[in-house]
């Protein structure tokens, strides 16, 4: 059997096993249509993309880099704009920069977006004042609106996440091959509302000082260095509308195997990681690298199953395991599992997700994260790989390039009642700009 082709597996055979998280579309032969177009479309990444982001990530393992994995919550086809798309990508490379610089490796940028547009639900139904009707399950599904009519599953939707995510790696290719990640001009990032930041001071010593390394490097080398002109850049996002992933499944030229063309790096999440579910089958076949969510309630058992299964020829760059633990519960769960997987011998890459174990709700009913209980997890998370002996390779970020206020505390520590200024995520609460540098620079100073 060769390594790279799963025994007994198909493109469809996930269609065989339990499948959650999954919508109810009231009208199967629209689906079908839909999905029949969606497999005639031209990918959006290309094989050679994915098999260069899995030899990265097992550099990763091998800690020679870091990974950067950030993006919203769920995308929204709203704000597939230049700008929006433009703030996000500035997010990233700025905290790239201040890793770089801090951590003196270079650092692996993943978006968590052109794709990201789906979402897990704790409930199917939604209720307001006596009313009950499907969750909003993300754009590529419905849409956000109370209504009857909105909240209905449209397959329609399948082809327009595929032509917004198509224009926004469009213009993220666009950005960096035309030089707006030049480490010459890290100016081209700057995000003018947060000009007066109490962060701004910090990030341009980092800045300085880069460049004037850059500038040593190509004196000494008599010329400038490409490698500082522009930067890899891959995508990614969960794994979870099947049908959608189904779709976009394809064999290539000259390469054993199946693909998922339509992101390089797919995750599941912790709510579909069940061993014997839809998303794990779909998942063990194609060639793409991959996360998995791991959380506090998983036994060690159900890791290293996952971990067999995902990866059953312990090939490097690979798996990635994601823990989301929580502040209160990392310290207890954490070491359990990696010592069970080093045990094991599995090569996996480790990253820290101090987003989502961290939600709590506020007295007026919104969701936020508080800043000082996610650094407190990323504080943690590299303790606790460090005394067990391994390393942690990566963090994975839902944030934004956008002036919202979602999260409580960081630099301008906002309050619950500052939230209302700007909540604008229709899931989940992002760290803007300043709180997402200011973790950045706090990361930096951590691992130096």
């Amino acid at each position: 059997m060769s390594p790279v082709i799963a025994p007994d597996w198909r493109p469809d055979s996930w269609q065989d096993r339990p499948a959650a998280q999954q919508p109810n579309y009231p009208d199967a032969d629209a689906l079908q249509a839909a999905l029949a177009q969606l497999r005639s479309l031209p990918p959006l990444v290309t094989s050679w993309e994915v098999n260069s982001l899995k030899a990265q990530i097992a550099r990763a393992q091998a800690g020679e880099l870091f990974v950067l994995q950030g993006g919203d919550c769920a995308e929204s086809f709203a704000d597939c704009r230049s700008d929006v798309i433009a703030n996000r990508l500035k997010v990233l490379l700025q905290m790239s920069l201040v890793l770089v610089h801090g951590m003196r490796k270079r650092v692996l940028r993943i978006g968590r977006f052109a794709g990201q547009y789906a979402k897990p639900r704790s409930a199917d139904l939604e209720t307001r004042d006596g009313v009950t009707l499907p969750s909003y399950r993300g754009d590529l599904v419905n849409a956000p609106g109370f209504s009857a009519a909105a909240r209905i599953p449209d397959p329609q939707r399948l082809l327009e996440g595929h032509m917004r995510s198509a224009m926004t790696i469009n213009f993220v290719r666009g950005l960096i091959d035309g030089g707006f990640a030049d480490l010459h001009h890290p100016e081209y990032w700057d995000l003018d509302w947060v000009q007066h930041s109490p962060l701004a001071a910090d990030y341009q010593r980092m800045v300085d000082t880069l460049g004037d390394s850059v500038r040593f490097m190509e004196t000494l080398a008599g010329g400038r260095v490409s490698d500082f002109s522009r930067v890899d850049f891959y995508t990614s996002h969960e794994a979870l509308l099947l049908w959608a992933e189904q779709a976009q499944t394809r064999q290539v030229p000259r390469a054993p195997g199946w693909y998922n063309l339509s992101t390089h790096f797919p995750w599941i999440g912790m709510r579909t990681a069940d061993l014997g579910g839809a998303h794990v089958e779909y998942c063990r076949g194609i060639r793409n690298p991959m996360g998995v969510k791991v959380s506090p309630t998983m036994t060690t058992e159900w890791v290293l199953d996952l971990c067999r299964v995902l990866n059953p020829d312990n090939e490097a760059g690979r798996l990635t395991l994601i823990h989301r633990m929580g502040a209160d519960k990392i310290a207890d769960h954490l070491p359990r599992l990696i010592e069970a997987v080093r045990k094991a011998g599995h090569q996996v890459l480790w990253m820290c997700d101090p987003m989502h174990g961290n939600t709590v709700s506020t007295p007026n009913g919104l969701k936020t994260r508080p800043f000082d209980r996610i650094m407190s997890e990323v504080e943690q998370a590299f303790a606790l790989h460090k005394a067990c002996g391994s390393t942690l390779g990566g963090m994975h970020l839902e944030l934004t390039g956008e002036d919202v206020t979602e999260c409580t505390g960081g630099a301008r520590n906002l309050s619950h009642e500052d939230l209302e200024r700007a909540y604008k995520s229709q899931v989940d609460p992002r760290l803007n700009y300043e709180q997402a540098l200011e973790l950045a620079i706090k990361i930096a100073r951590i691992a130096d």
